[in-house]
This record gives C-alpha cells, structure tokens and sequence, in this order.
C-alpha cells in the first residue's frame, strides 16, 4: 500500500510517500528505512530510482518512507534557505513521524542516503540512532568547496543551473564533518559506490566504509547515478540483502 505523507520541521510542511508491505502486519510492525534524497532532488530521484526501490523493499516485507527535504521537491520553504543543519532538522522530524506510525517498529527504523543525502545521514545518525544505516554515492564537503572561490562565499545568492544556492550553505559546508561522525556512530552500516562514479569518487565510499568500519560494495560500471539496469538491479538486489539483514 501506498499513500502520501505529511509531516512538519521548522513550522514547514514536507510532503513524502509511505510505502507498506501487504499481507498481514507482524506483532511488532514492521521495519522500515527512511530514504534521503540528494543535492537538488526529490523524493523520486534519477530515473525513478528511489520509489521502485521503495516498491521493491515492501514485497520483501520493509516499509519506507520517501520525503522531500524543505526547499526541493513539494515540500515548503525555498531552496535558497538549504542547509545541512536545515536538512538535520528534516531528518529528525521524519524519525519522529515514522517512529509514531503504530503499523511500524520503532525500533528497527533505519536509515538510507543517496549523494548529499549520505553525506546528511552520516551526520543524523547520531542524533536518530537508525537501526541500519546505507549509504548510496556519499558526498563530501569537498564536492562544494569549488564554489567558495579564493575561500570567499558570494555575498548574494548563487544561480546554480537555476537553483538559488543560498550564502549560508556554502559557509556551512566546510565545518560539515560526516566521517567523524560516521566513526562515531558505531552502528550496523553498509555503503554502495558506482565504481564509474565522476561526481563522488569511489574512494569517497571507502573512506566512509573505513569510518564506520562496514564493508563497502562496489557497482560494477555504475556510475553517480546508477544509470543501468544493471546497476539498478545488483544495487536493489544487495541493498535489499542488508535492509533485511543479511
């Protein structure tokens, strides 16, 4: 089953899908993973990646929930005002609802994030204690240190291919620290690298693998975005396997 999804952060609304496996619910409910996507995305992702995911994982009896982060997709707010503390905040408020659901166990709500959206789940992990932690294509603070020309911030808002980049996530990046946090989460964790990836190198995995000393799993010719089926399919196919614990 699916249906949409409503909670607030901040005062704003964001807006997601749930996804619930059928059949009958287990005493305890059932697990689920929160889904974030990347730097100027949404809920859906490239080539529908994330909600065919989603499909994919309640047949095999998880739940999930997809949400845009204030500023992208559907949701309120404006993206000139993103931050990474702003999307911690999502983040923490998506917890809340998804831990509140009665068809679902609190305590085995984990934790999945695409690009800039790893990069923001390395850092939430702390502070929402997922059950499971996955990490697709993480960033790092240096894929937007380009931006910082002669390491000034522009005074105003940047126009990035037509997306306000706002000052203050600029400043803000250079003082984001995920594999630090990653390493002391110390929680069960698992990270999936295109090993083709031009955006985020491979080696970015590593040294997220390293962090929370889990095994890294490379694509084999997928890049950023997983652009094949066959990527698509041994990615759904071995992140499937650790959401469900193996």
């Amino acid at each position: 089953m699916e249906q949409f999804a409503q909670f607030t952060s901040g005062g704003q609304r964001l807006y997601g899908m749930l996804h619930l496996p059928d059949g009958e619910r287990p005493a305890q409910g059932w697990s689920s993973v929160v889904m974030l996507h990347g730097f100027t995305g949404n809920r859906t992702g490239d080539h529908r990646i994330l909600p065919l995911l989603s499909r994919y994982l309640a047949a095999r009896g998880v739940a999930s929930l997809r949400f845009d982060f204030r500023g992208s997709g559907e949701s309120e707010g404006d993206f000139s005002e993103m931050t990474v503390a702003r999307e911690l905040e999502d983040v923490e408020a998506a917890f809340d609802y998804v831990r509140g659901l009665p068809m679902l166990d609190p305590e085995r709500v984990m934790l999945l994030g695409f690009s800039m959206g790893g990069l923001v789940a390395a850092l939430a992990a702390e502070r929402v204690r997922p059950h499971r932690l996955a990490l697709w294509a993480p960033a790092l603070p240096e894929l937007w240190l380009p931006f910082l020309r002669g390491g000034y911030a522009p005074p105003v808002i940047l126009d990035y291919q037509g997306w306000p980049l706002g000052r203050e996530f600029l400043l803000e990046i250079p003082r984001m620290k995920p594999l630090d946090a990653a390493a002391r989460w110390g929680g069960v964790a698992r990270v999936f690298h295109g090993d083709a990836d031009h955006v985020c190198p491979p080696e970015w995995g590593i040294r997220y693998a390293q962090a929370l000393a889990c095994d890294a799993i490379a694509i084999p010719g997928a890049n950023h975005t997983f652009d094949s089926l066959d990527a698509v399919e041994m990615l759904y196919r071995e992140t499937g396997r650790f959401l469900t614990g193996g």
